[in-house]
């Protein structure tokens, strides 16, 4: 699905500045100012990207008993286990904390990337990012069977069949993004202090720090069980609110301790000293899309048993 921006070169300026924000970079909105997550400035988001009045946009409240149950292969995550390449740099952009990772040699095969599911092609990893709310009983952009846990993590992912996240952008089958949901516990979690302890050091705003270490995006989600997921077409959660997103929700919770949640609320949007909290999108109408819930066999024993691997038994329904 094209972008619905209008003309080409608005289509580019627009993909360019996601592109910005998605490594990392700083993005100024079409009046000179960032985006803000109140109220009144999401409504003011359609006014300058059409994309955020569409009707297949994200983030949605996902309820079990209401996802279609569909055989689909596991989403396979390859290079995942692989030490992620340097030097990372991860950024304080004002409206979240994001890490950008090197791309490698793509005859080396050593980039993360993904493929299963529903998806059709090979996807790219391009980086992640995180929302979080001011309080535990807020933060993550989707809801999940009426539950808004404190911090969503999306792992960003390309098209290989497209050249740049500004191309796949125009595109409805552009990226791919996974979501997690963290609870709250009393013990520090290992696999995400090794960004958290770094947050001190980007407080303000357009802060970025390259890491001196390097770790494995397998060790961000250890204890996940990736056999079942959620997954539905959607959009960007920011502007320009392109629907270009194959979302895949793992409804499986991550931990982080109540010091590493607060560490999140530590860092400042760069506007009037504002703390960087609830940098969540409100909730979108569903429409007439389904959201589809990943059915493995009841006698599951560790190899995926499916039914209808041809993807046209997969297309979408809207």
């Amino acid at each position: 699905m094209q972008l619905s921006i209008g003309s080409r070169c608005c289509r580019s300026v627009s993909s360019l500045l996601f592109a910005l924000l998605l490594i990392g970079g700083r993005y100024d909105g079409a009046d000179g100012h960032r985006f803000g997550y109140s109220k009144p400035d999401q409504r003011r988001w359609s006014k300058a990207h059409q994309s955020c009045a569409g009707a297949h946009q994200s983030p949605i409240a996902i309820h079990s008993h209401r996802a279609v149950p569909l055989y689909m292969p596991a989403i396979e995550l390859v290079g995942y286990n692989n030490l992620l390449p340097g030097p990372m740099t991860i950024h304080n952009n004002g409206h979240s904390v994001s890490l950008s990772i090197p791309k490698t040699d793509p005859t080396s095969g050593k980039h993360p990337y993904i493929f299963g599911g529903k998806l059709e092609n090979e996807y790219e990893l391009e980086g992640l990012h995180f929302h979080w709310g001011d309080k535990n009983n807020r933060g993550a952009e989707h809801v999940l069977n009426d539950i808004r846990y404190p911090l969503e993590m999306h792992i960003i992912h390309r098209n290989k069949k497209y050249k740049s996240v500004g191309e796949a952008l125009g595109y409805s089958d552009g990226l791919t993004v996974l979501g997690f949901f963290y609870q709250v516990t009393e013990q520090d979690a290992p696999s995400i202090n090794t960004l958290v302890r770094s947050f001190g050091q980007i407080v303000d705003y357009d802060q970025t720090l390259q890491l001196n270490h390097t770790f494995t995006l397998q060790s961000l989600i250890d204890g996940i069980d990736l056999t079942r997921f959620y997954t539905y077409k959607g959009s960007l959660t920011t502007p320009p609110c392109s629907e270009a997103v194959t979302w895949v929700v793992f409804p499986d919770l991550l931990e982080l301790s109540v010091n590493q949640m607060k560490r999140f609320r530590t860092l400042d949007t760069g506007i009037h000293g504002s703390p960087m909290v609830d940098n969540y999108r409100a909730l979108q109408p569903i429409g007439n899309r389904r959201v589809f819930v990943r059915k493995v066999n009841s006698r599951y024993t560790g190899l995926d048993v499916f039914e209808g691997r041809h993807h046209s038994k997969w297309d979408w329904v809207y």
